[in-house]
């Protein structure tokens, strides 16, 4: 089932030359380009609403960067419906959960995630109080100290109007990249989504468009800057900024 769910989800890890793979290289490159004078180490990766593909941009991303030779965490906060453990195929007996209540250090929770230059905190069990678990001191400190140790932390987060966490965990993160879905987000709930996370403080420094398909033989990506065209070698959803 492991192997069954990374043939899956992670494109960028096992089809390096597909043009999904080139898009989240594109997305990588821009995320460079966001500010001249500030990088933008700490981001959390939301959504405004469920099944609109945040997990899997947050995973491939996470790879994408590795790929470059930076270090990497993927730090689930998902309390709700953790998803990472699966995309990566590995444990989530331990994770972010036991780490905010003071039970295990969170450097003794990375996880392999079979990629070199990438380690995975997982969500943990998950605790009755989820939004009240994350925004402490303790949260606040965690990704601070992640972000001394690795070159990125990319941060998953519930989607953000079903639920408050990722509002709560707006301010603790240097920006916020928002999935919308091709053909399924709402226009008014994208802008919701937007407007709810600068009102917690957030920074938003992307919104990505996700699985964009296009018939005929060419698949076309449209980034933060520019445009980009490449031929189309499978039938994967693409993925652009």
């Amino acid at each position: 089932m492991a192997r069954e769910s990374l043939a899956d989800k992670l494109i960028t890890k096992l089809h390096p030359k597909s043009p999904v793979s080139e898009a989240f290289r594109s997305l990588r490159t821009s995320l460079h380009f966001v500010s001249p004078n500030f990088e933008y180490r700490s981001l959390l990766v939301t959504s405004p609403g469920p099944s609109e593909g945040k997990s899997t941009v947050i995973s491939n991303l996470a790879v994408s960067l590795a790929q470059t030779g930076k270090s990497v965490l993927v730090i689930d906060a998902d309390l709700r419906k953790p998803s990472q453990h699966k995309v990566f195929g590995i444990v989530n007996s331990a994770g972010l959960t036991n780490v905010l209540v003071g039970e295990r250090d969170f450097e003794s929770l990375f996880q392999d995630a079979g990629v070199e230059n990438l380690k995975v905190l997982t969500s943990g069990p998950i605790p009755p109080n989820p939004a009240e678990l994350l925004d402490t001191p303790m949260m606040r400190a965690l990704i601070k100290e992640a972000t001394e140790k690795f070159d990125f932390v990319l941060v998953d987060s519930p989607p953000v109007l079903p639920i408050t966490d990722a509002a709560v965990l707006a301010s603790q993160v240097d920006g916020i990249l928002l999935i919308v879905k091709s053909g399924q987000t709402r226009i008014n709930l994208a802008k919701e989504a937007k407007d709810m996370l600068e009102n917690a403080r957030g920074k938003i420094v992307g919104v990505i468009l996700n699985q964009i398909r296009y018939d005929g033989d060419d698949y076309r990506y449209y980034y933060y800057y520019g445009h980009g065209r490449d031929r189309k070698q499978d039938a994967k959803p693409t993925v652009s900024a």
